[in-house]
């Protein structure tokens, strides 16, 4: 690995200042402005099928992600830049070849702070519901 080279780049949205704007969720801290970044990257369809592909294979080369969309390399390299800032894309360089890898964190955070509240309720009442047939069942 090249010097100054990480597995995992650091958007800019998580230097200095930033830092220190928490927004307090029941699990755990998650930067208001990075949660901002990462709803604006899903936002695009372009940049949802890149993630699609990087689940698929992860690792993968510009030209690799290329293949798969009908738009151009810039367009394609200014969607990872996108998907970098919010910190679902993490890049590698190996030599020359920068390789992209899904980072699936912020979407577990998101998952944890929008979606999992409001299942509870419906597997609270699916799991009564059973209860309710077997206890049915035994009489």
């Amino acid at each position: 690995m090249e010097s100054g080279a990480h597995l995992f780049s650091i958007p800019p949205l998580l230097e200095a200042p930033l830092i220190f704007a928490l927004y307090m969720q029941p699990f755990g801290c998650i930067l208001s402005s990075q949660m901002d970044a990462v709803f604006k990257a899903l936002a695009d369809e372009s940049r949802r099928r890149l993630l699609d592909q990087l689940h698929l294979k992860n690792g993968q080369t510009l030209s690799e992600l290329c293949e798969h969309l009908e738009m151009s390399r810039q367009a394609v390299a200014k969607h990872l830049v996108l998907l970098e800032t919010a910190n679902l894309v993490a890049v590698q360089w190996r030599g020359r070849e920068k390789l992209h890898y899904l980072n699936p964190v912020p979407l577990q955070e998101i998952y944890e702070r929008w979606i999992s509240k409001y299942e509870r309720p419906r597997l609270h009442a699916l799991s009564d519901l059973k209860k309710g047939l077997e206890k049915q069942q035994q009489e």
